[in-house]
């Protein structure tokens, strides 16, 4: 589908103004997003009190951390083709509505197998919430803002793992059990159907191609100053046949290749940091509270990121930006791997190092939700980050496996330089599809 035969609709769309109705998106999918910074952090929350209730080894909760990836994983394929085909709202619905259940479920757990299995059902959930954000947030905003917008929207997963780390800390202080964890971790999803149903509008796009529309419905497309008539022969940028096989034609072949390679290694990455940072750092003299301290600035950095990244992205590209950042994380994974830092500027380190790894990712989601067109801007997103959960899923072996070959803690760390690098080289390597890749690297030649 070429982009000269698209409408003014399509015009309109690309180059809407930023105002009210685009913020109140954002908040909304801001607050989905603090779905999934929650969710990361629940079962480890709850791993010291279930070690103790059932009487297992922590290490056994590897079982958890794997089903829930896997959750992810499957829930991300599916969601993609939901979401392109049927609608962004339903697909956030339904998925709020399953890591709801699935999450209130765990609640109830009473035994590792049955937490697992909830786990893996959480997952699915918070992989479709992933999906539909990213589409919905870019399909309120406008190309030269939309990498900036999808970012800010994905600031509320640390967020949610900031407050809700702060909520469960105070609750279990007062003598809450660990069920506690995962009740707000169900009511919180619950409570945002109701916000969504009453002010989550449907994509623009979906909704102009319905022959009748509700006056509310209306009125939103003429908030967007699109003038609309069902029916008047408009071509709109929406899914016509299966999306899976739309990231494979018109030339989003190569583009879709590339893109799975850079989750693959990122994701890698992202993981190998979140599960083995604190450890590492408790291995060579740091005691339990330092390591945690410090690991927890790793997170803090990919905030940082958001400041400037998206920004960039929109304004020199996702091709420069993203290739950039994730050559100059290489520098301070090295530094954590190979130099033995005081402490301070250990600590300024694995900031950055958050920064460039977990604020690569960030952006990653951002510039997937920019280089797909609309039509396909859920499957495309969706299935990379299900393909790219497969690195989260071979982040803890790898880790494990190179700390039991005796190296040195830190040298763990030394393969997350190599797929810094892959990411690199695959982002550099990373073109729009059918004529837009000319005229992207016109707008970075001038810019």
């Amino acid at each position: 589908m070429a982009e000269t035969s698209f409408s003014a609709f399509e015009h309109a769309l690309e180059n809407q103004r930023l105002g009210g109705l685009q913020i109140r998106v954002a908040a909304i999918c801001g607050l989905i997003q603090m779905c999934d910074g929650y969710d990361v952090g629940s079962i480890g929350w709850s791993v010291p009190s279930l070690t103790h209730a059932w009487n297992i080894k922590p290490s056994a909760f590897a079982l958890a951390f794997l089903w829930s990836n896997i959750g992810v994983m499957a829930g991300a394929l599916i969601a993609g083709p939901i979401g392109d085909r049927f609608g962004r709202k339903p697909l956030l619905m339904m998925s709020l509505a399953l890591f709801g259940a699935a999450s209130l479920a765990s609640a109830f757990s009473t035994s590792l197998g049955f937490l697992a299995g909830t786990r893996f059902f959480t997952g699915a959930g918070i992989a479709g919430g992933f999906a539909g954000t990213v589409a919905l947030t870019g399909d309120y905003t406008p190309q030269r803002l939309r990498a900036m917008m999808i970012m800010l929207t994905f600031t509320g997963a640390p967020l949610g793992s900031f407050v809700g780390g702060m909520a469960v800390s105070a609750l279990l202080g007062e003598g809450f059990g660990w069920p506690i964890i995962y009740v707000i971790g169900g009511v919180f999803p619950l409570v945002l159907i109701a916000i969504a149903a009453l002010w989550l509008p449907e994509s623009p796009r979906l909704l102009a191609t319905r022959v009748r529309l509700a006056p509310r419905q209306q009125a939103l497309l003429q908030q967007l100053a699109i003038a609309h008539r069902p029916g008047d022969g408009s071509t709109f940028d929406v899914a016509q046949g299966n999306p899976i096989k739309l990231l494979f034609s018109d030339g989003f072949a190569v583009q879709t290749i590339l893109l799975w390679i850079i989750f693959f290694c990122s994701l890698l990455n992202l993981f190998l940091f979140l599960f083995w940072l604190p450890e590492v750092l408790h291995l060579i003299g740091m005691t339990p509270a330092q390591a945690v301290f410090a690991g927890s600035l790793y997170p803090a950095g990919g905030l940082i990121a958001v400041l400037y990244l998206g920004w960039a992205i929109d304004r020199l590209g996702a091709r420069r930006s993203l290739a950039i950042h994730f050559a100059v994380g290489i520098v301070f994974i090295a530094l954590i791997a190979l130099v033995a830092l005081p402490y301070v500027m250990l600590l300024v380190v694995v900031l950055l190092s958050g920064t460039t790894v977990l604020g690569s990712q960030t952006g990653l989601n951002a510039a997937c939700g920019k280089l797909y067109p609309a039509r396909m801007r859920t499957s495309g997103y969706g299935f990379a980050t299900g393909i790219g959960r497969l690195g989260g899923i071979a982040a803890g072996p790898l880790g494990g496996y190179l700390q039991a070959r005796g190296l040195p803690p830190t040298y763990v760390f030394l393969s997350a330089c190599l797929f810094a690098l892959i990411a690199a080289v695959a982002t550099a390597c990373l073109a729009l599809p059918g004529r837009q890749p000319m005229r992207m690297a016109a707008m970075e030649a001038t810019s």
